[in-house]
């Protein structure tokens, strides 16, 4: 192992704590109204995200100098025990429901959601495999088959609580992960087609997401029911033109768009910052995944750059899908924006990933 820098990528550290500093702002304007009107309280949701930013935070900048070599020892491990979570969700009396969903466990206000951290597992998980036997993933049944056999068994659990939008965005890294290790094109296109069929019968197989898809396409079709999110989010994109309506004078938020500072924050954002704001945040992660991608590329062993490629690839199809989501191009999925968005696990955990790759850069040429 090379010597480690004097310091970490002061640009990676940086952007993250201003994206999370415009997420704490926003979670606030998004939410004091409701807050005050359910909890009596303006910054309950404030407060709440504050404190699960000082965790991550100070998770961040632990792992930051943690060996990232140490990862790959507990990969197993930490896979087992994520796999371990997954099946207690599902058990009545130790997993909790959220908003029709069984994916969290706690006590009373603490809890944890696993498939959360689940995406970060897989990630280390499929970094030491992809460093140990790179030259297997060209293979159909040796390399490739055994890997995504392993993604899917853990999106089927995931989909047991069920929870579409984090699965979609552990099987997305995933395969960038793979893809990048040298796996054929042409056994992508071949599973592409299976992985087309599955994802249909996913759609058919629950009434609520095939409204989802026909509300995507045409929301106006149900304008009151399965395509209010979406008709609700573009009437926060568009009223907010080139410099937005003022911080805090959204107008959607008053009970307009539901849980304004959730999954659909970004359009919040966009009515009370405008284009201007919207556009810096993602200036931002563009910086922040330019930076991921230099340290990938830099980093002096495959399985550091192979972490790197998955947690910067967690993100930019985390990001991807929620503004889709936002905007209209893409169907509801329930994905939050990262560092924005109103979240205890989803923030802890994209935080933590942040402080591995942090760590990596330490190490990593460029």
């Amino acid at each position: 192992m090379p010597a480690t820098r004097t310091t970490p990528d002061i640009i990676l550290i940086g952007t993250t704590l201003l994206l999370l500093s415009i997420g704490i702002i926003m979670v606030y304007s998004a939410s004091a109204d409701w807050a005050l009107v359910k909890f009596n309280d303006p910054f309950f949701f404030a407060k709440r995200q504050l404190l699960f930013a000082g965790v991550g935070v100070a998770a961040m900048f632990f792992i930051m100098n943690v060996n990232y070599m140490t990862w790959r020892t507990w990969a197993k491990i930490l896979l087992v025990i994520c796999f371990v979570l997954l099946v207690g969700v599902l058990i009545p009396g130790v997993g909790m429901v959220r908003g029709g969903a069984r994916s969290w466990i706690g006590v009373g206000a603490f809890s944890i959601q696993p498939s959360e951290f689940m995406k970060l597992a897989m990630i280390t998980f499929l970094a030491k495999y992809l460093a140990e036997h790179q030259k297997k993933i060209t293979s159909f049944k040796k390399g490739l088959l055994p890997t995504l056999g392993l993604v899917m068994l853990a999106f089927a659990m995931i989909m047991l609580q069920p929870d579409l939008g984090t699965g979609s965005v552990m099987v997305g890294t995933s395969i960038v992960m793979i893809f990048v290790a040298g796996a054929r094109i042409s056994h992508f296109v071949g599973l592409g087609f299976v992985g087309l069929v599955g994802f249909a019968g996913l759609i058919i197989s629950a009434p609520y997401r095939i409204k989802r898809i026909t509300s995507f396409l045409d929301p106006w079709s149900d304008e009151l029911g399965s395509g209010f999110q979406i008709i609700q989010s573009l009437y926060s994109l568009g009223p907010g033109g080139l410099m937005g309506l003022g911080l805090g004078e959204s107008r959607q938020k008053f009970g307009y768009l539901p849980e304004p500072q959730t999954d659909f924050i970004f359009a919040i954002l966009s009515e009370e910052l405008g284009f201007i704001g919207g556009a810096l945040v993602l200036l931002l992660f563009s910086i922040l995944l330019w930076r991921g991608v230099r340290i990938a590329l830099g980093a002096p062993d495959l399985f550091g750059s192979f972490l790197a490629i998955g947690i910067i690839g967690m993100v930019a199809i985390q990001v991807m899908i929620n503004i889709g989501v936002v905007t209209g191009l893409m169907p509801v999925t329930g994905i939050t924006l990262p560092l924005i968005s109103y979240g205890g696990s989803s923030l802890t955990l994209m935080l933590a990933s942040i402080g591995v790759l942090l760590n990596i850069s330490r190490y990593a040429k460029y």
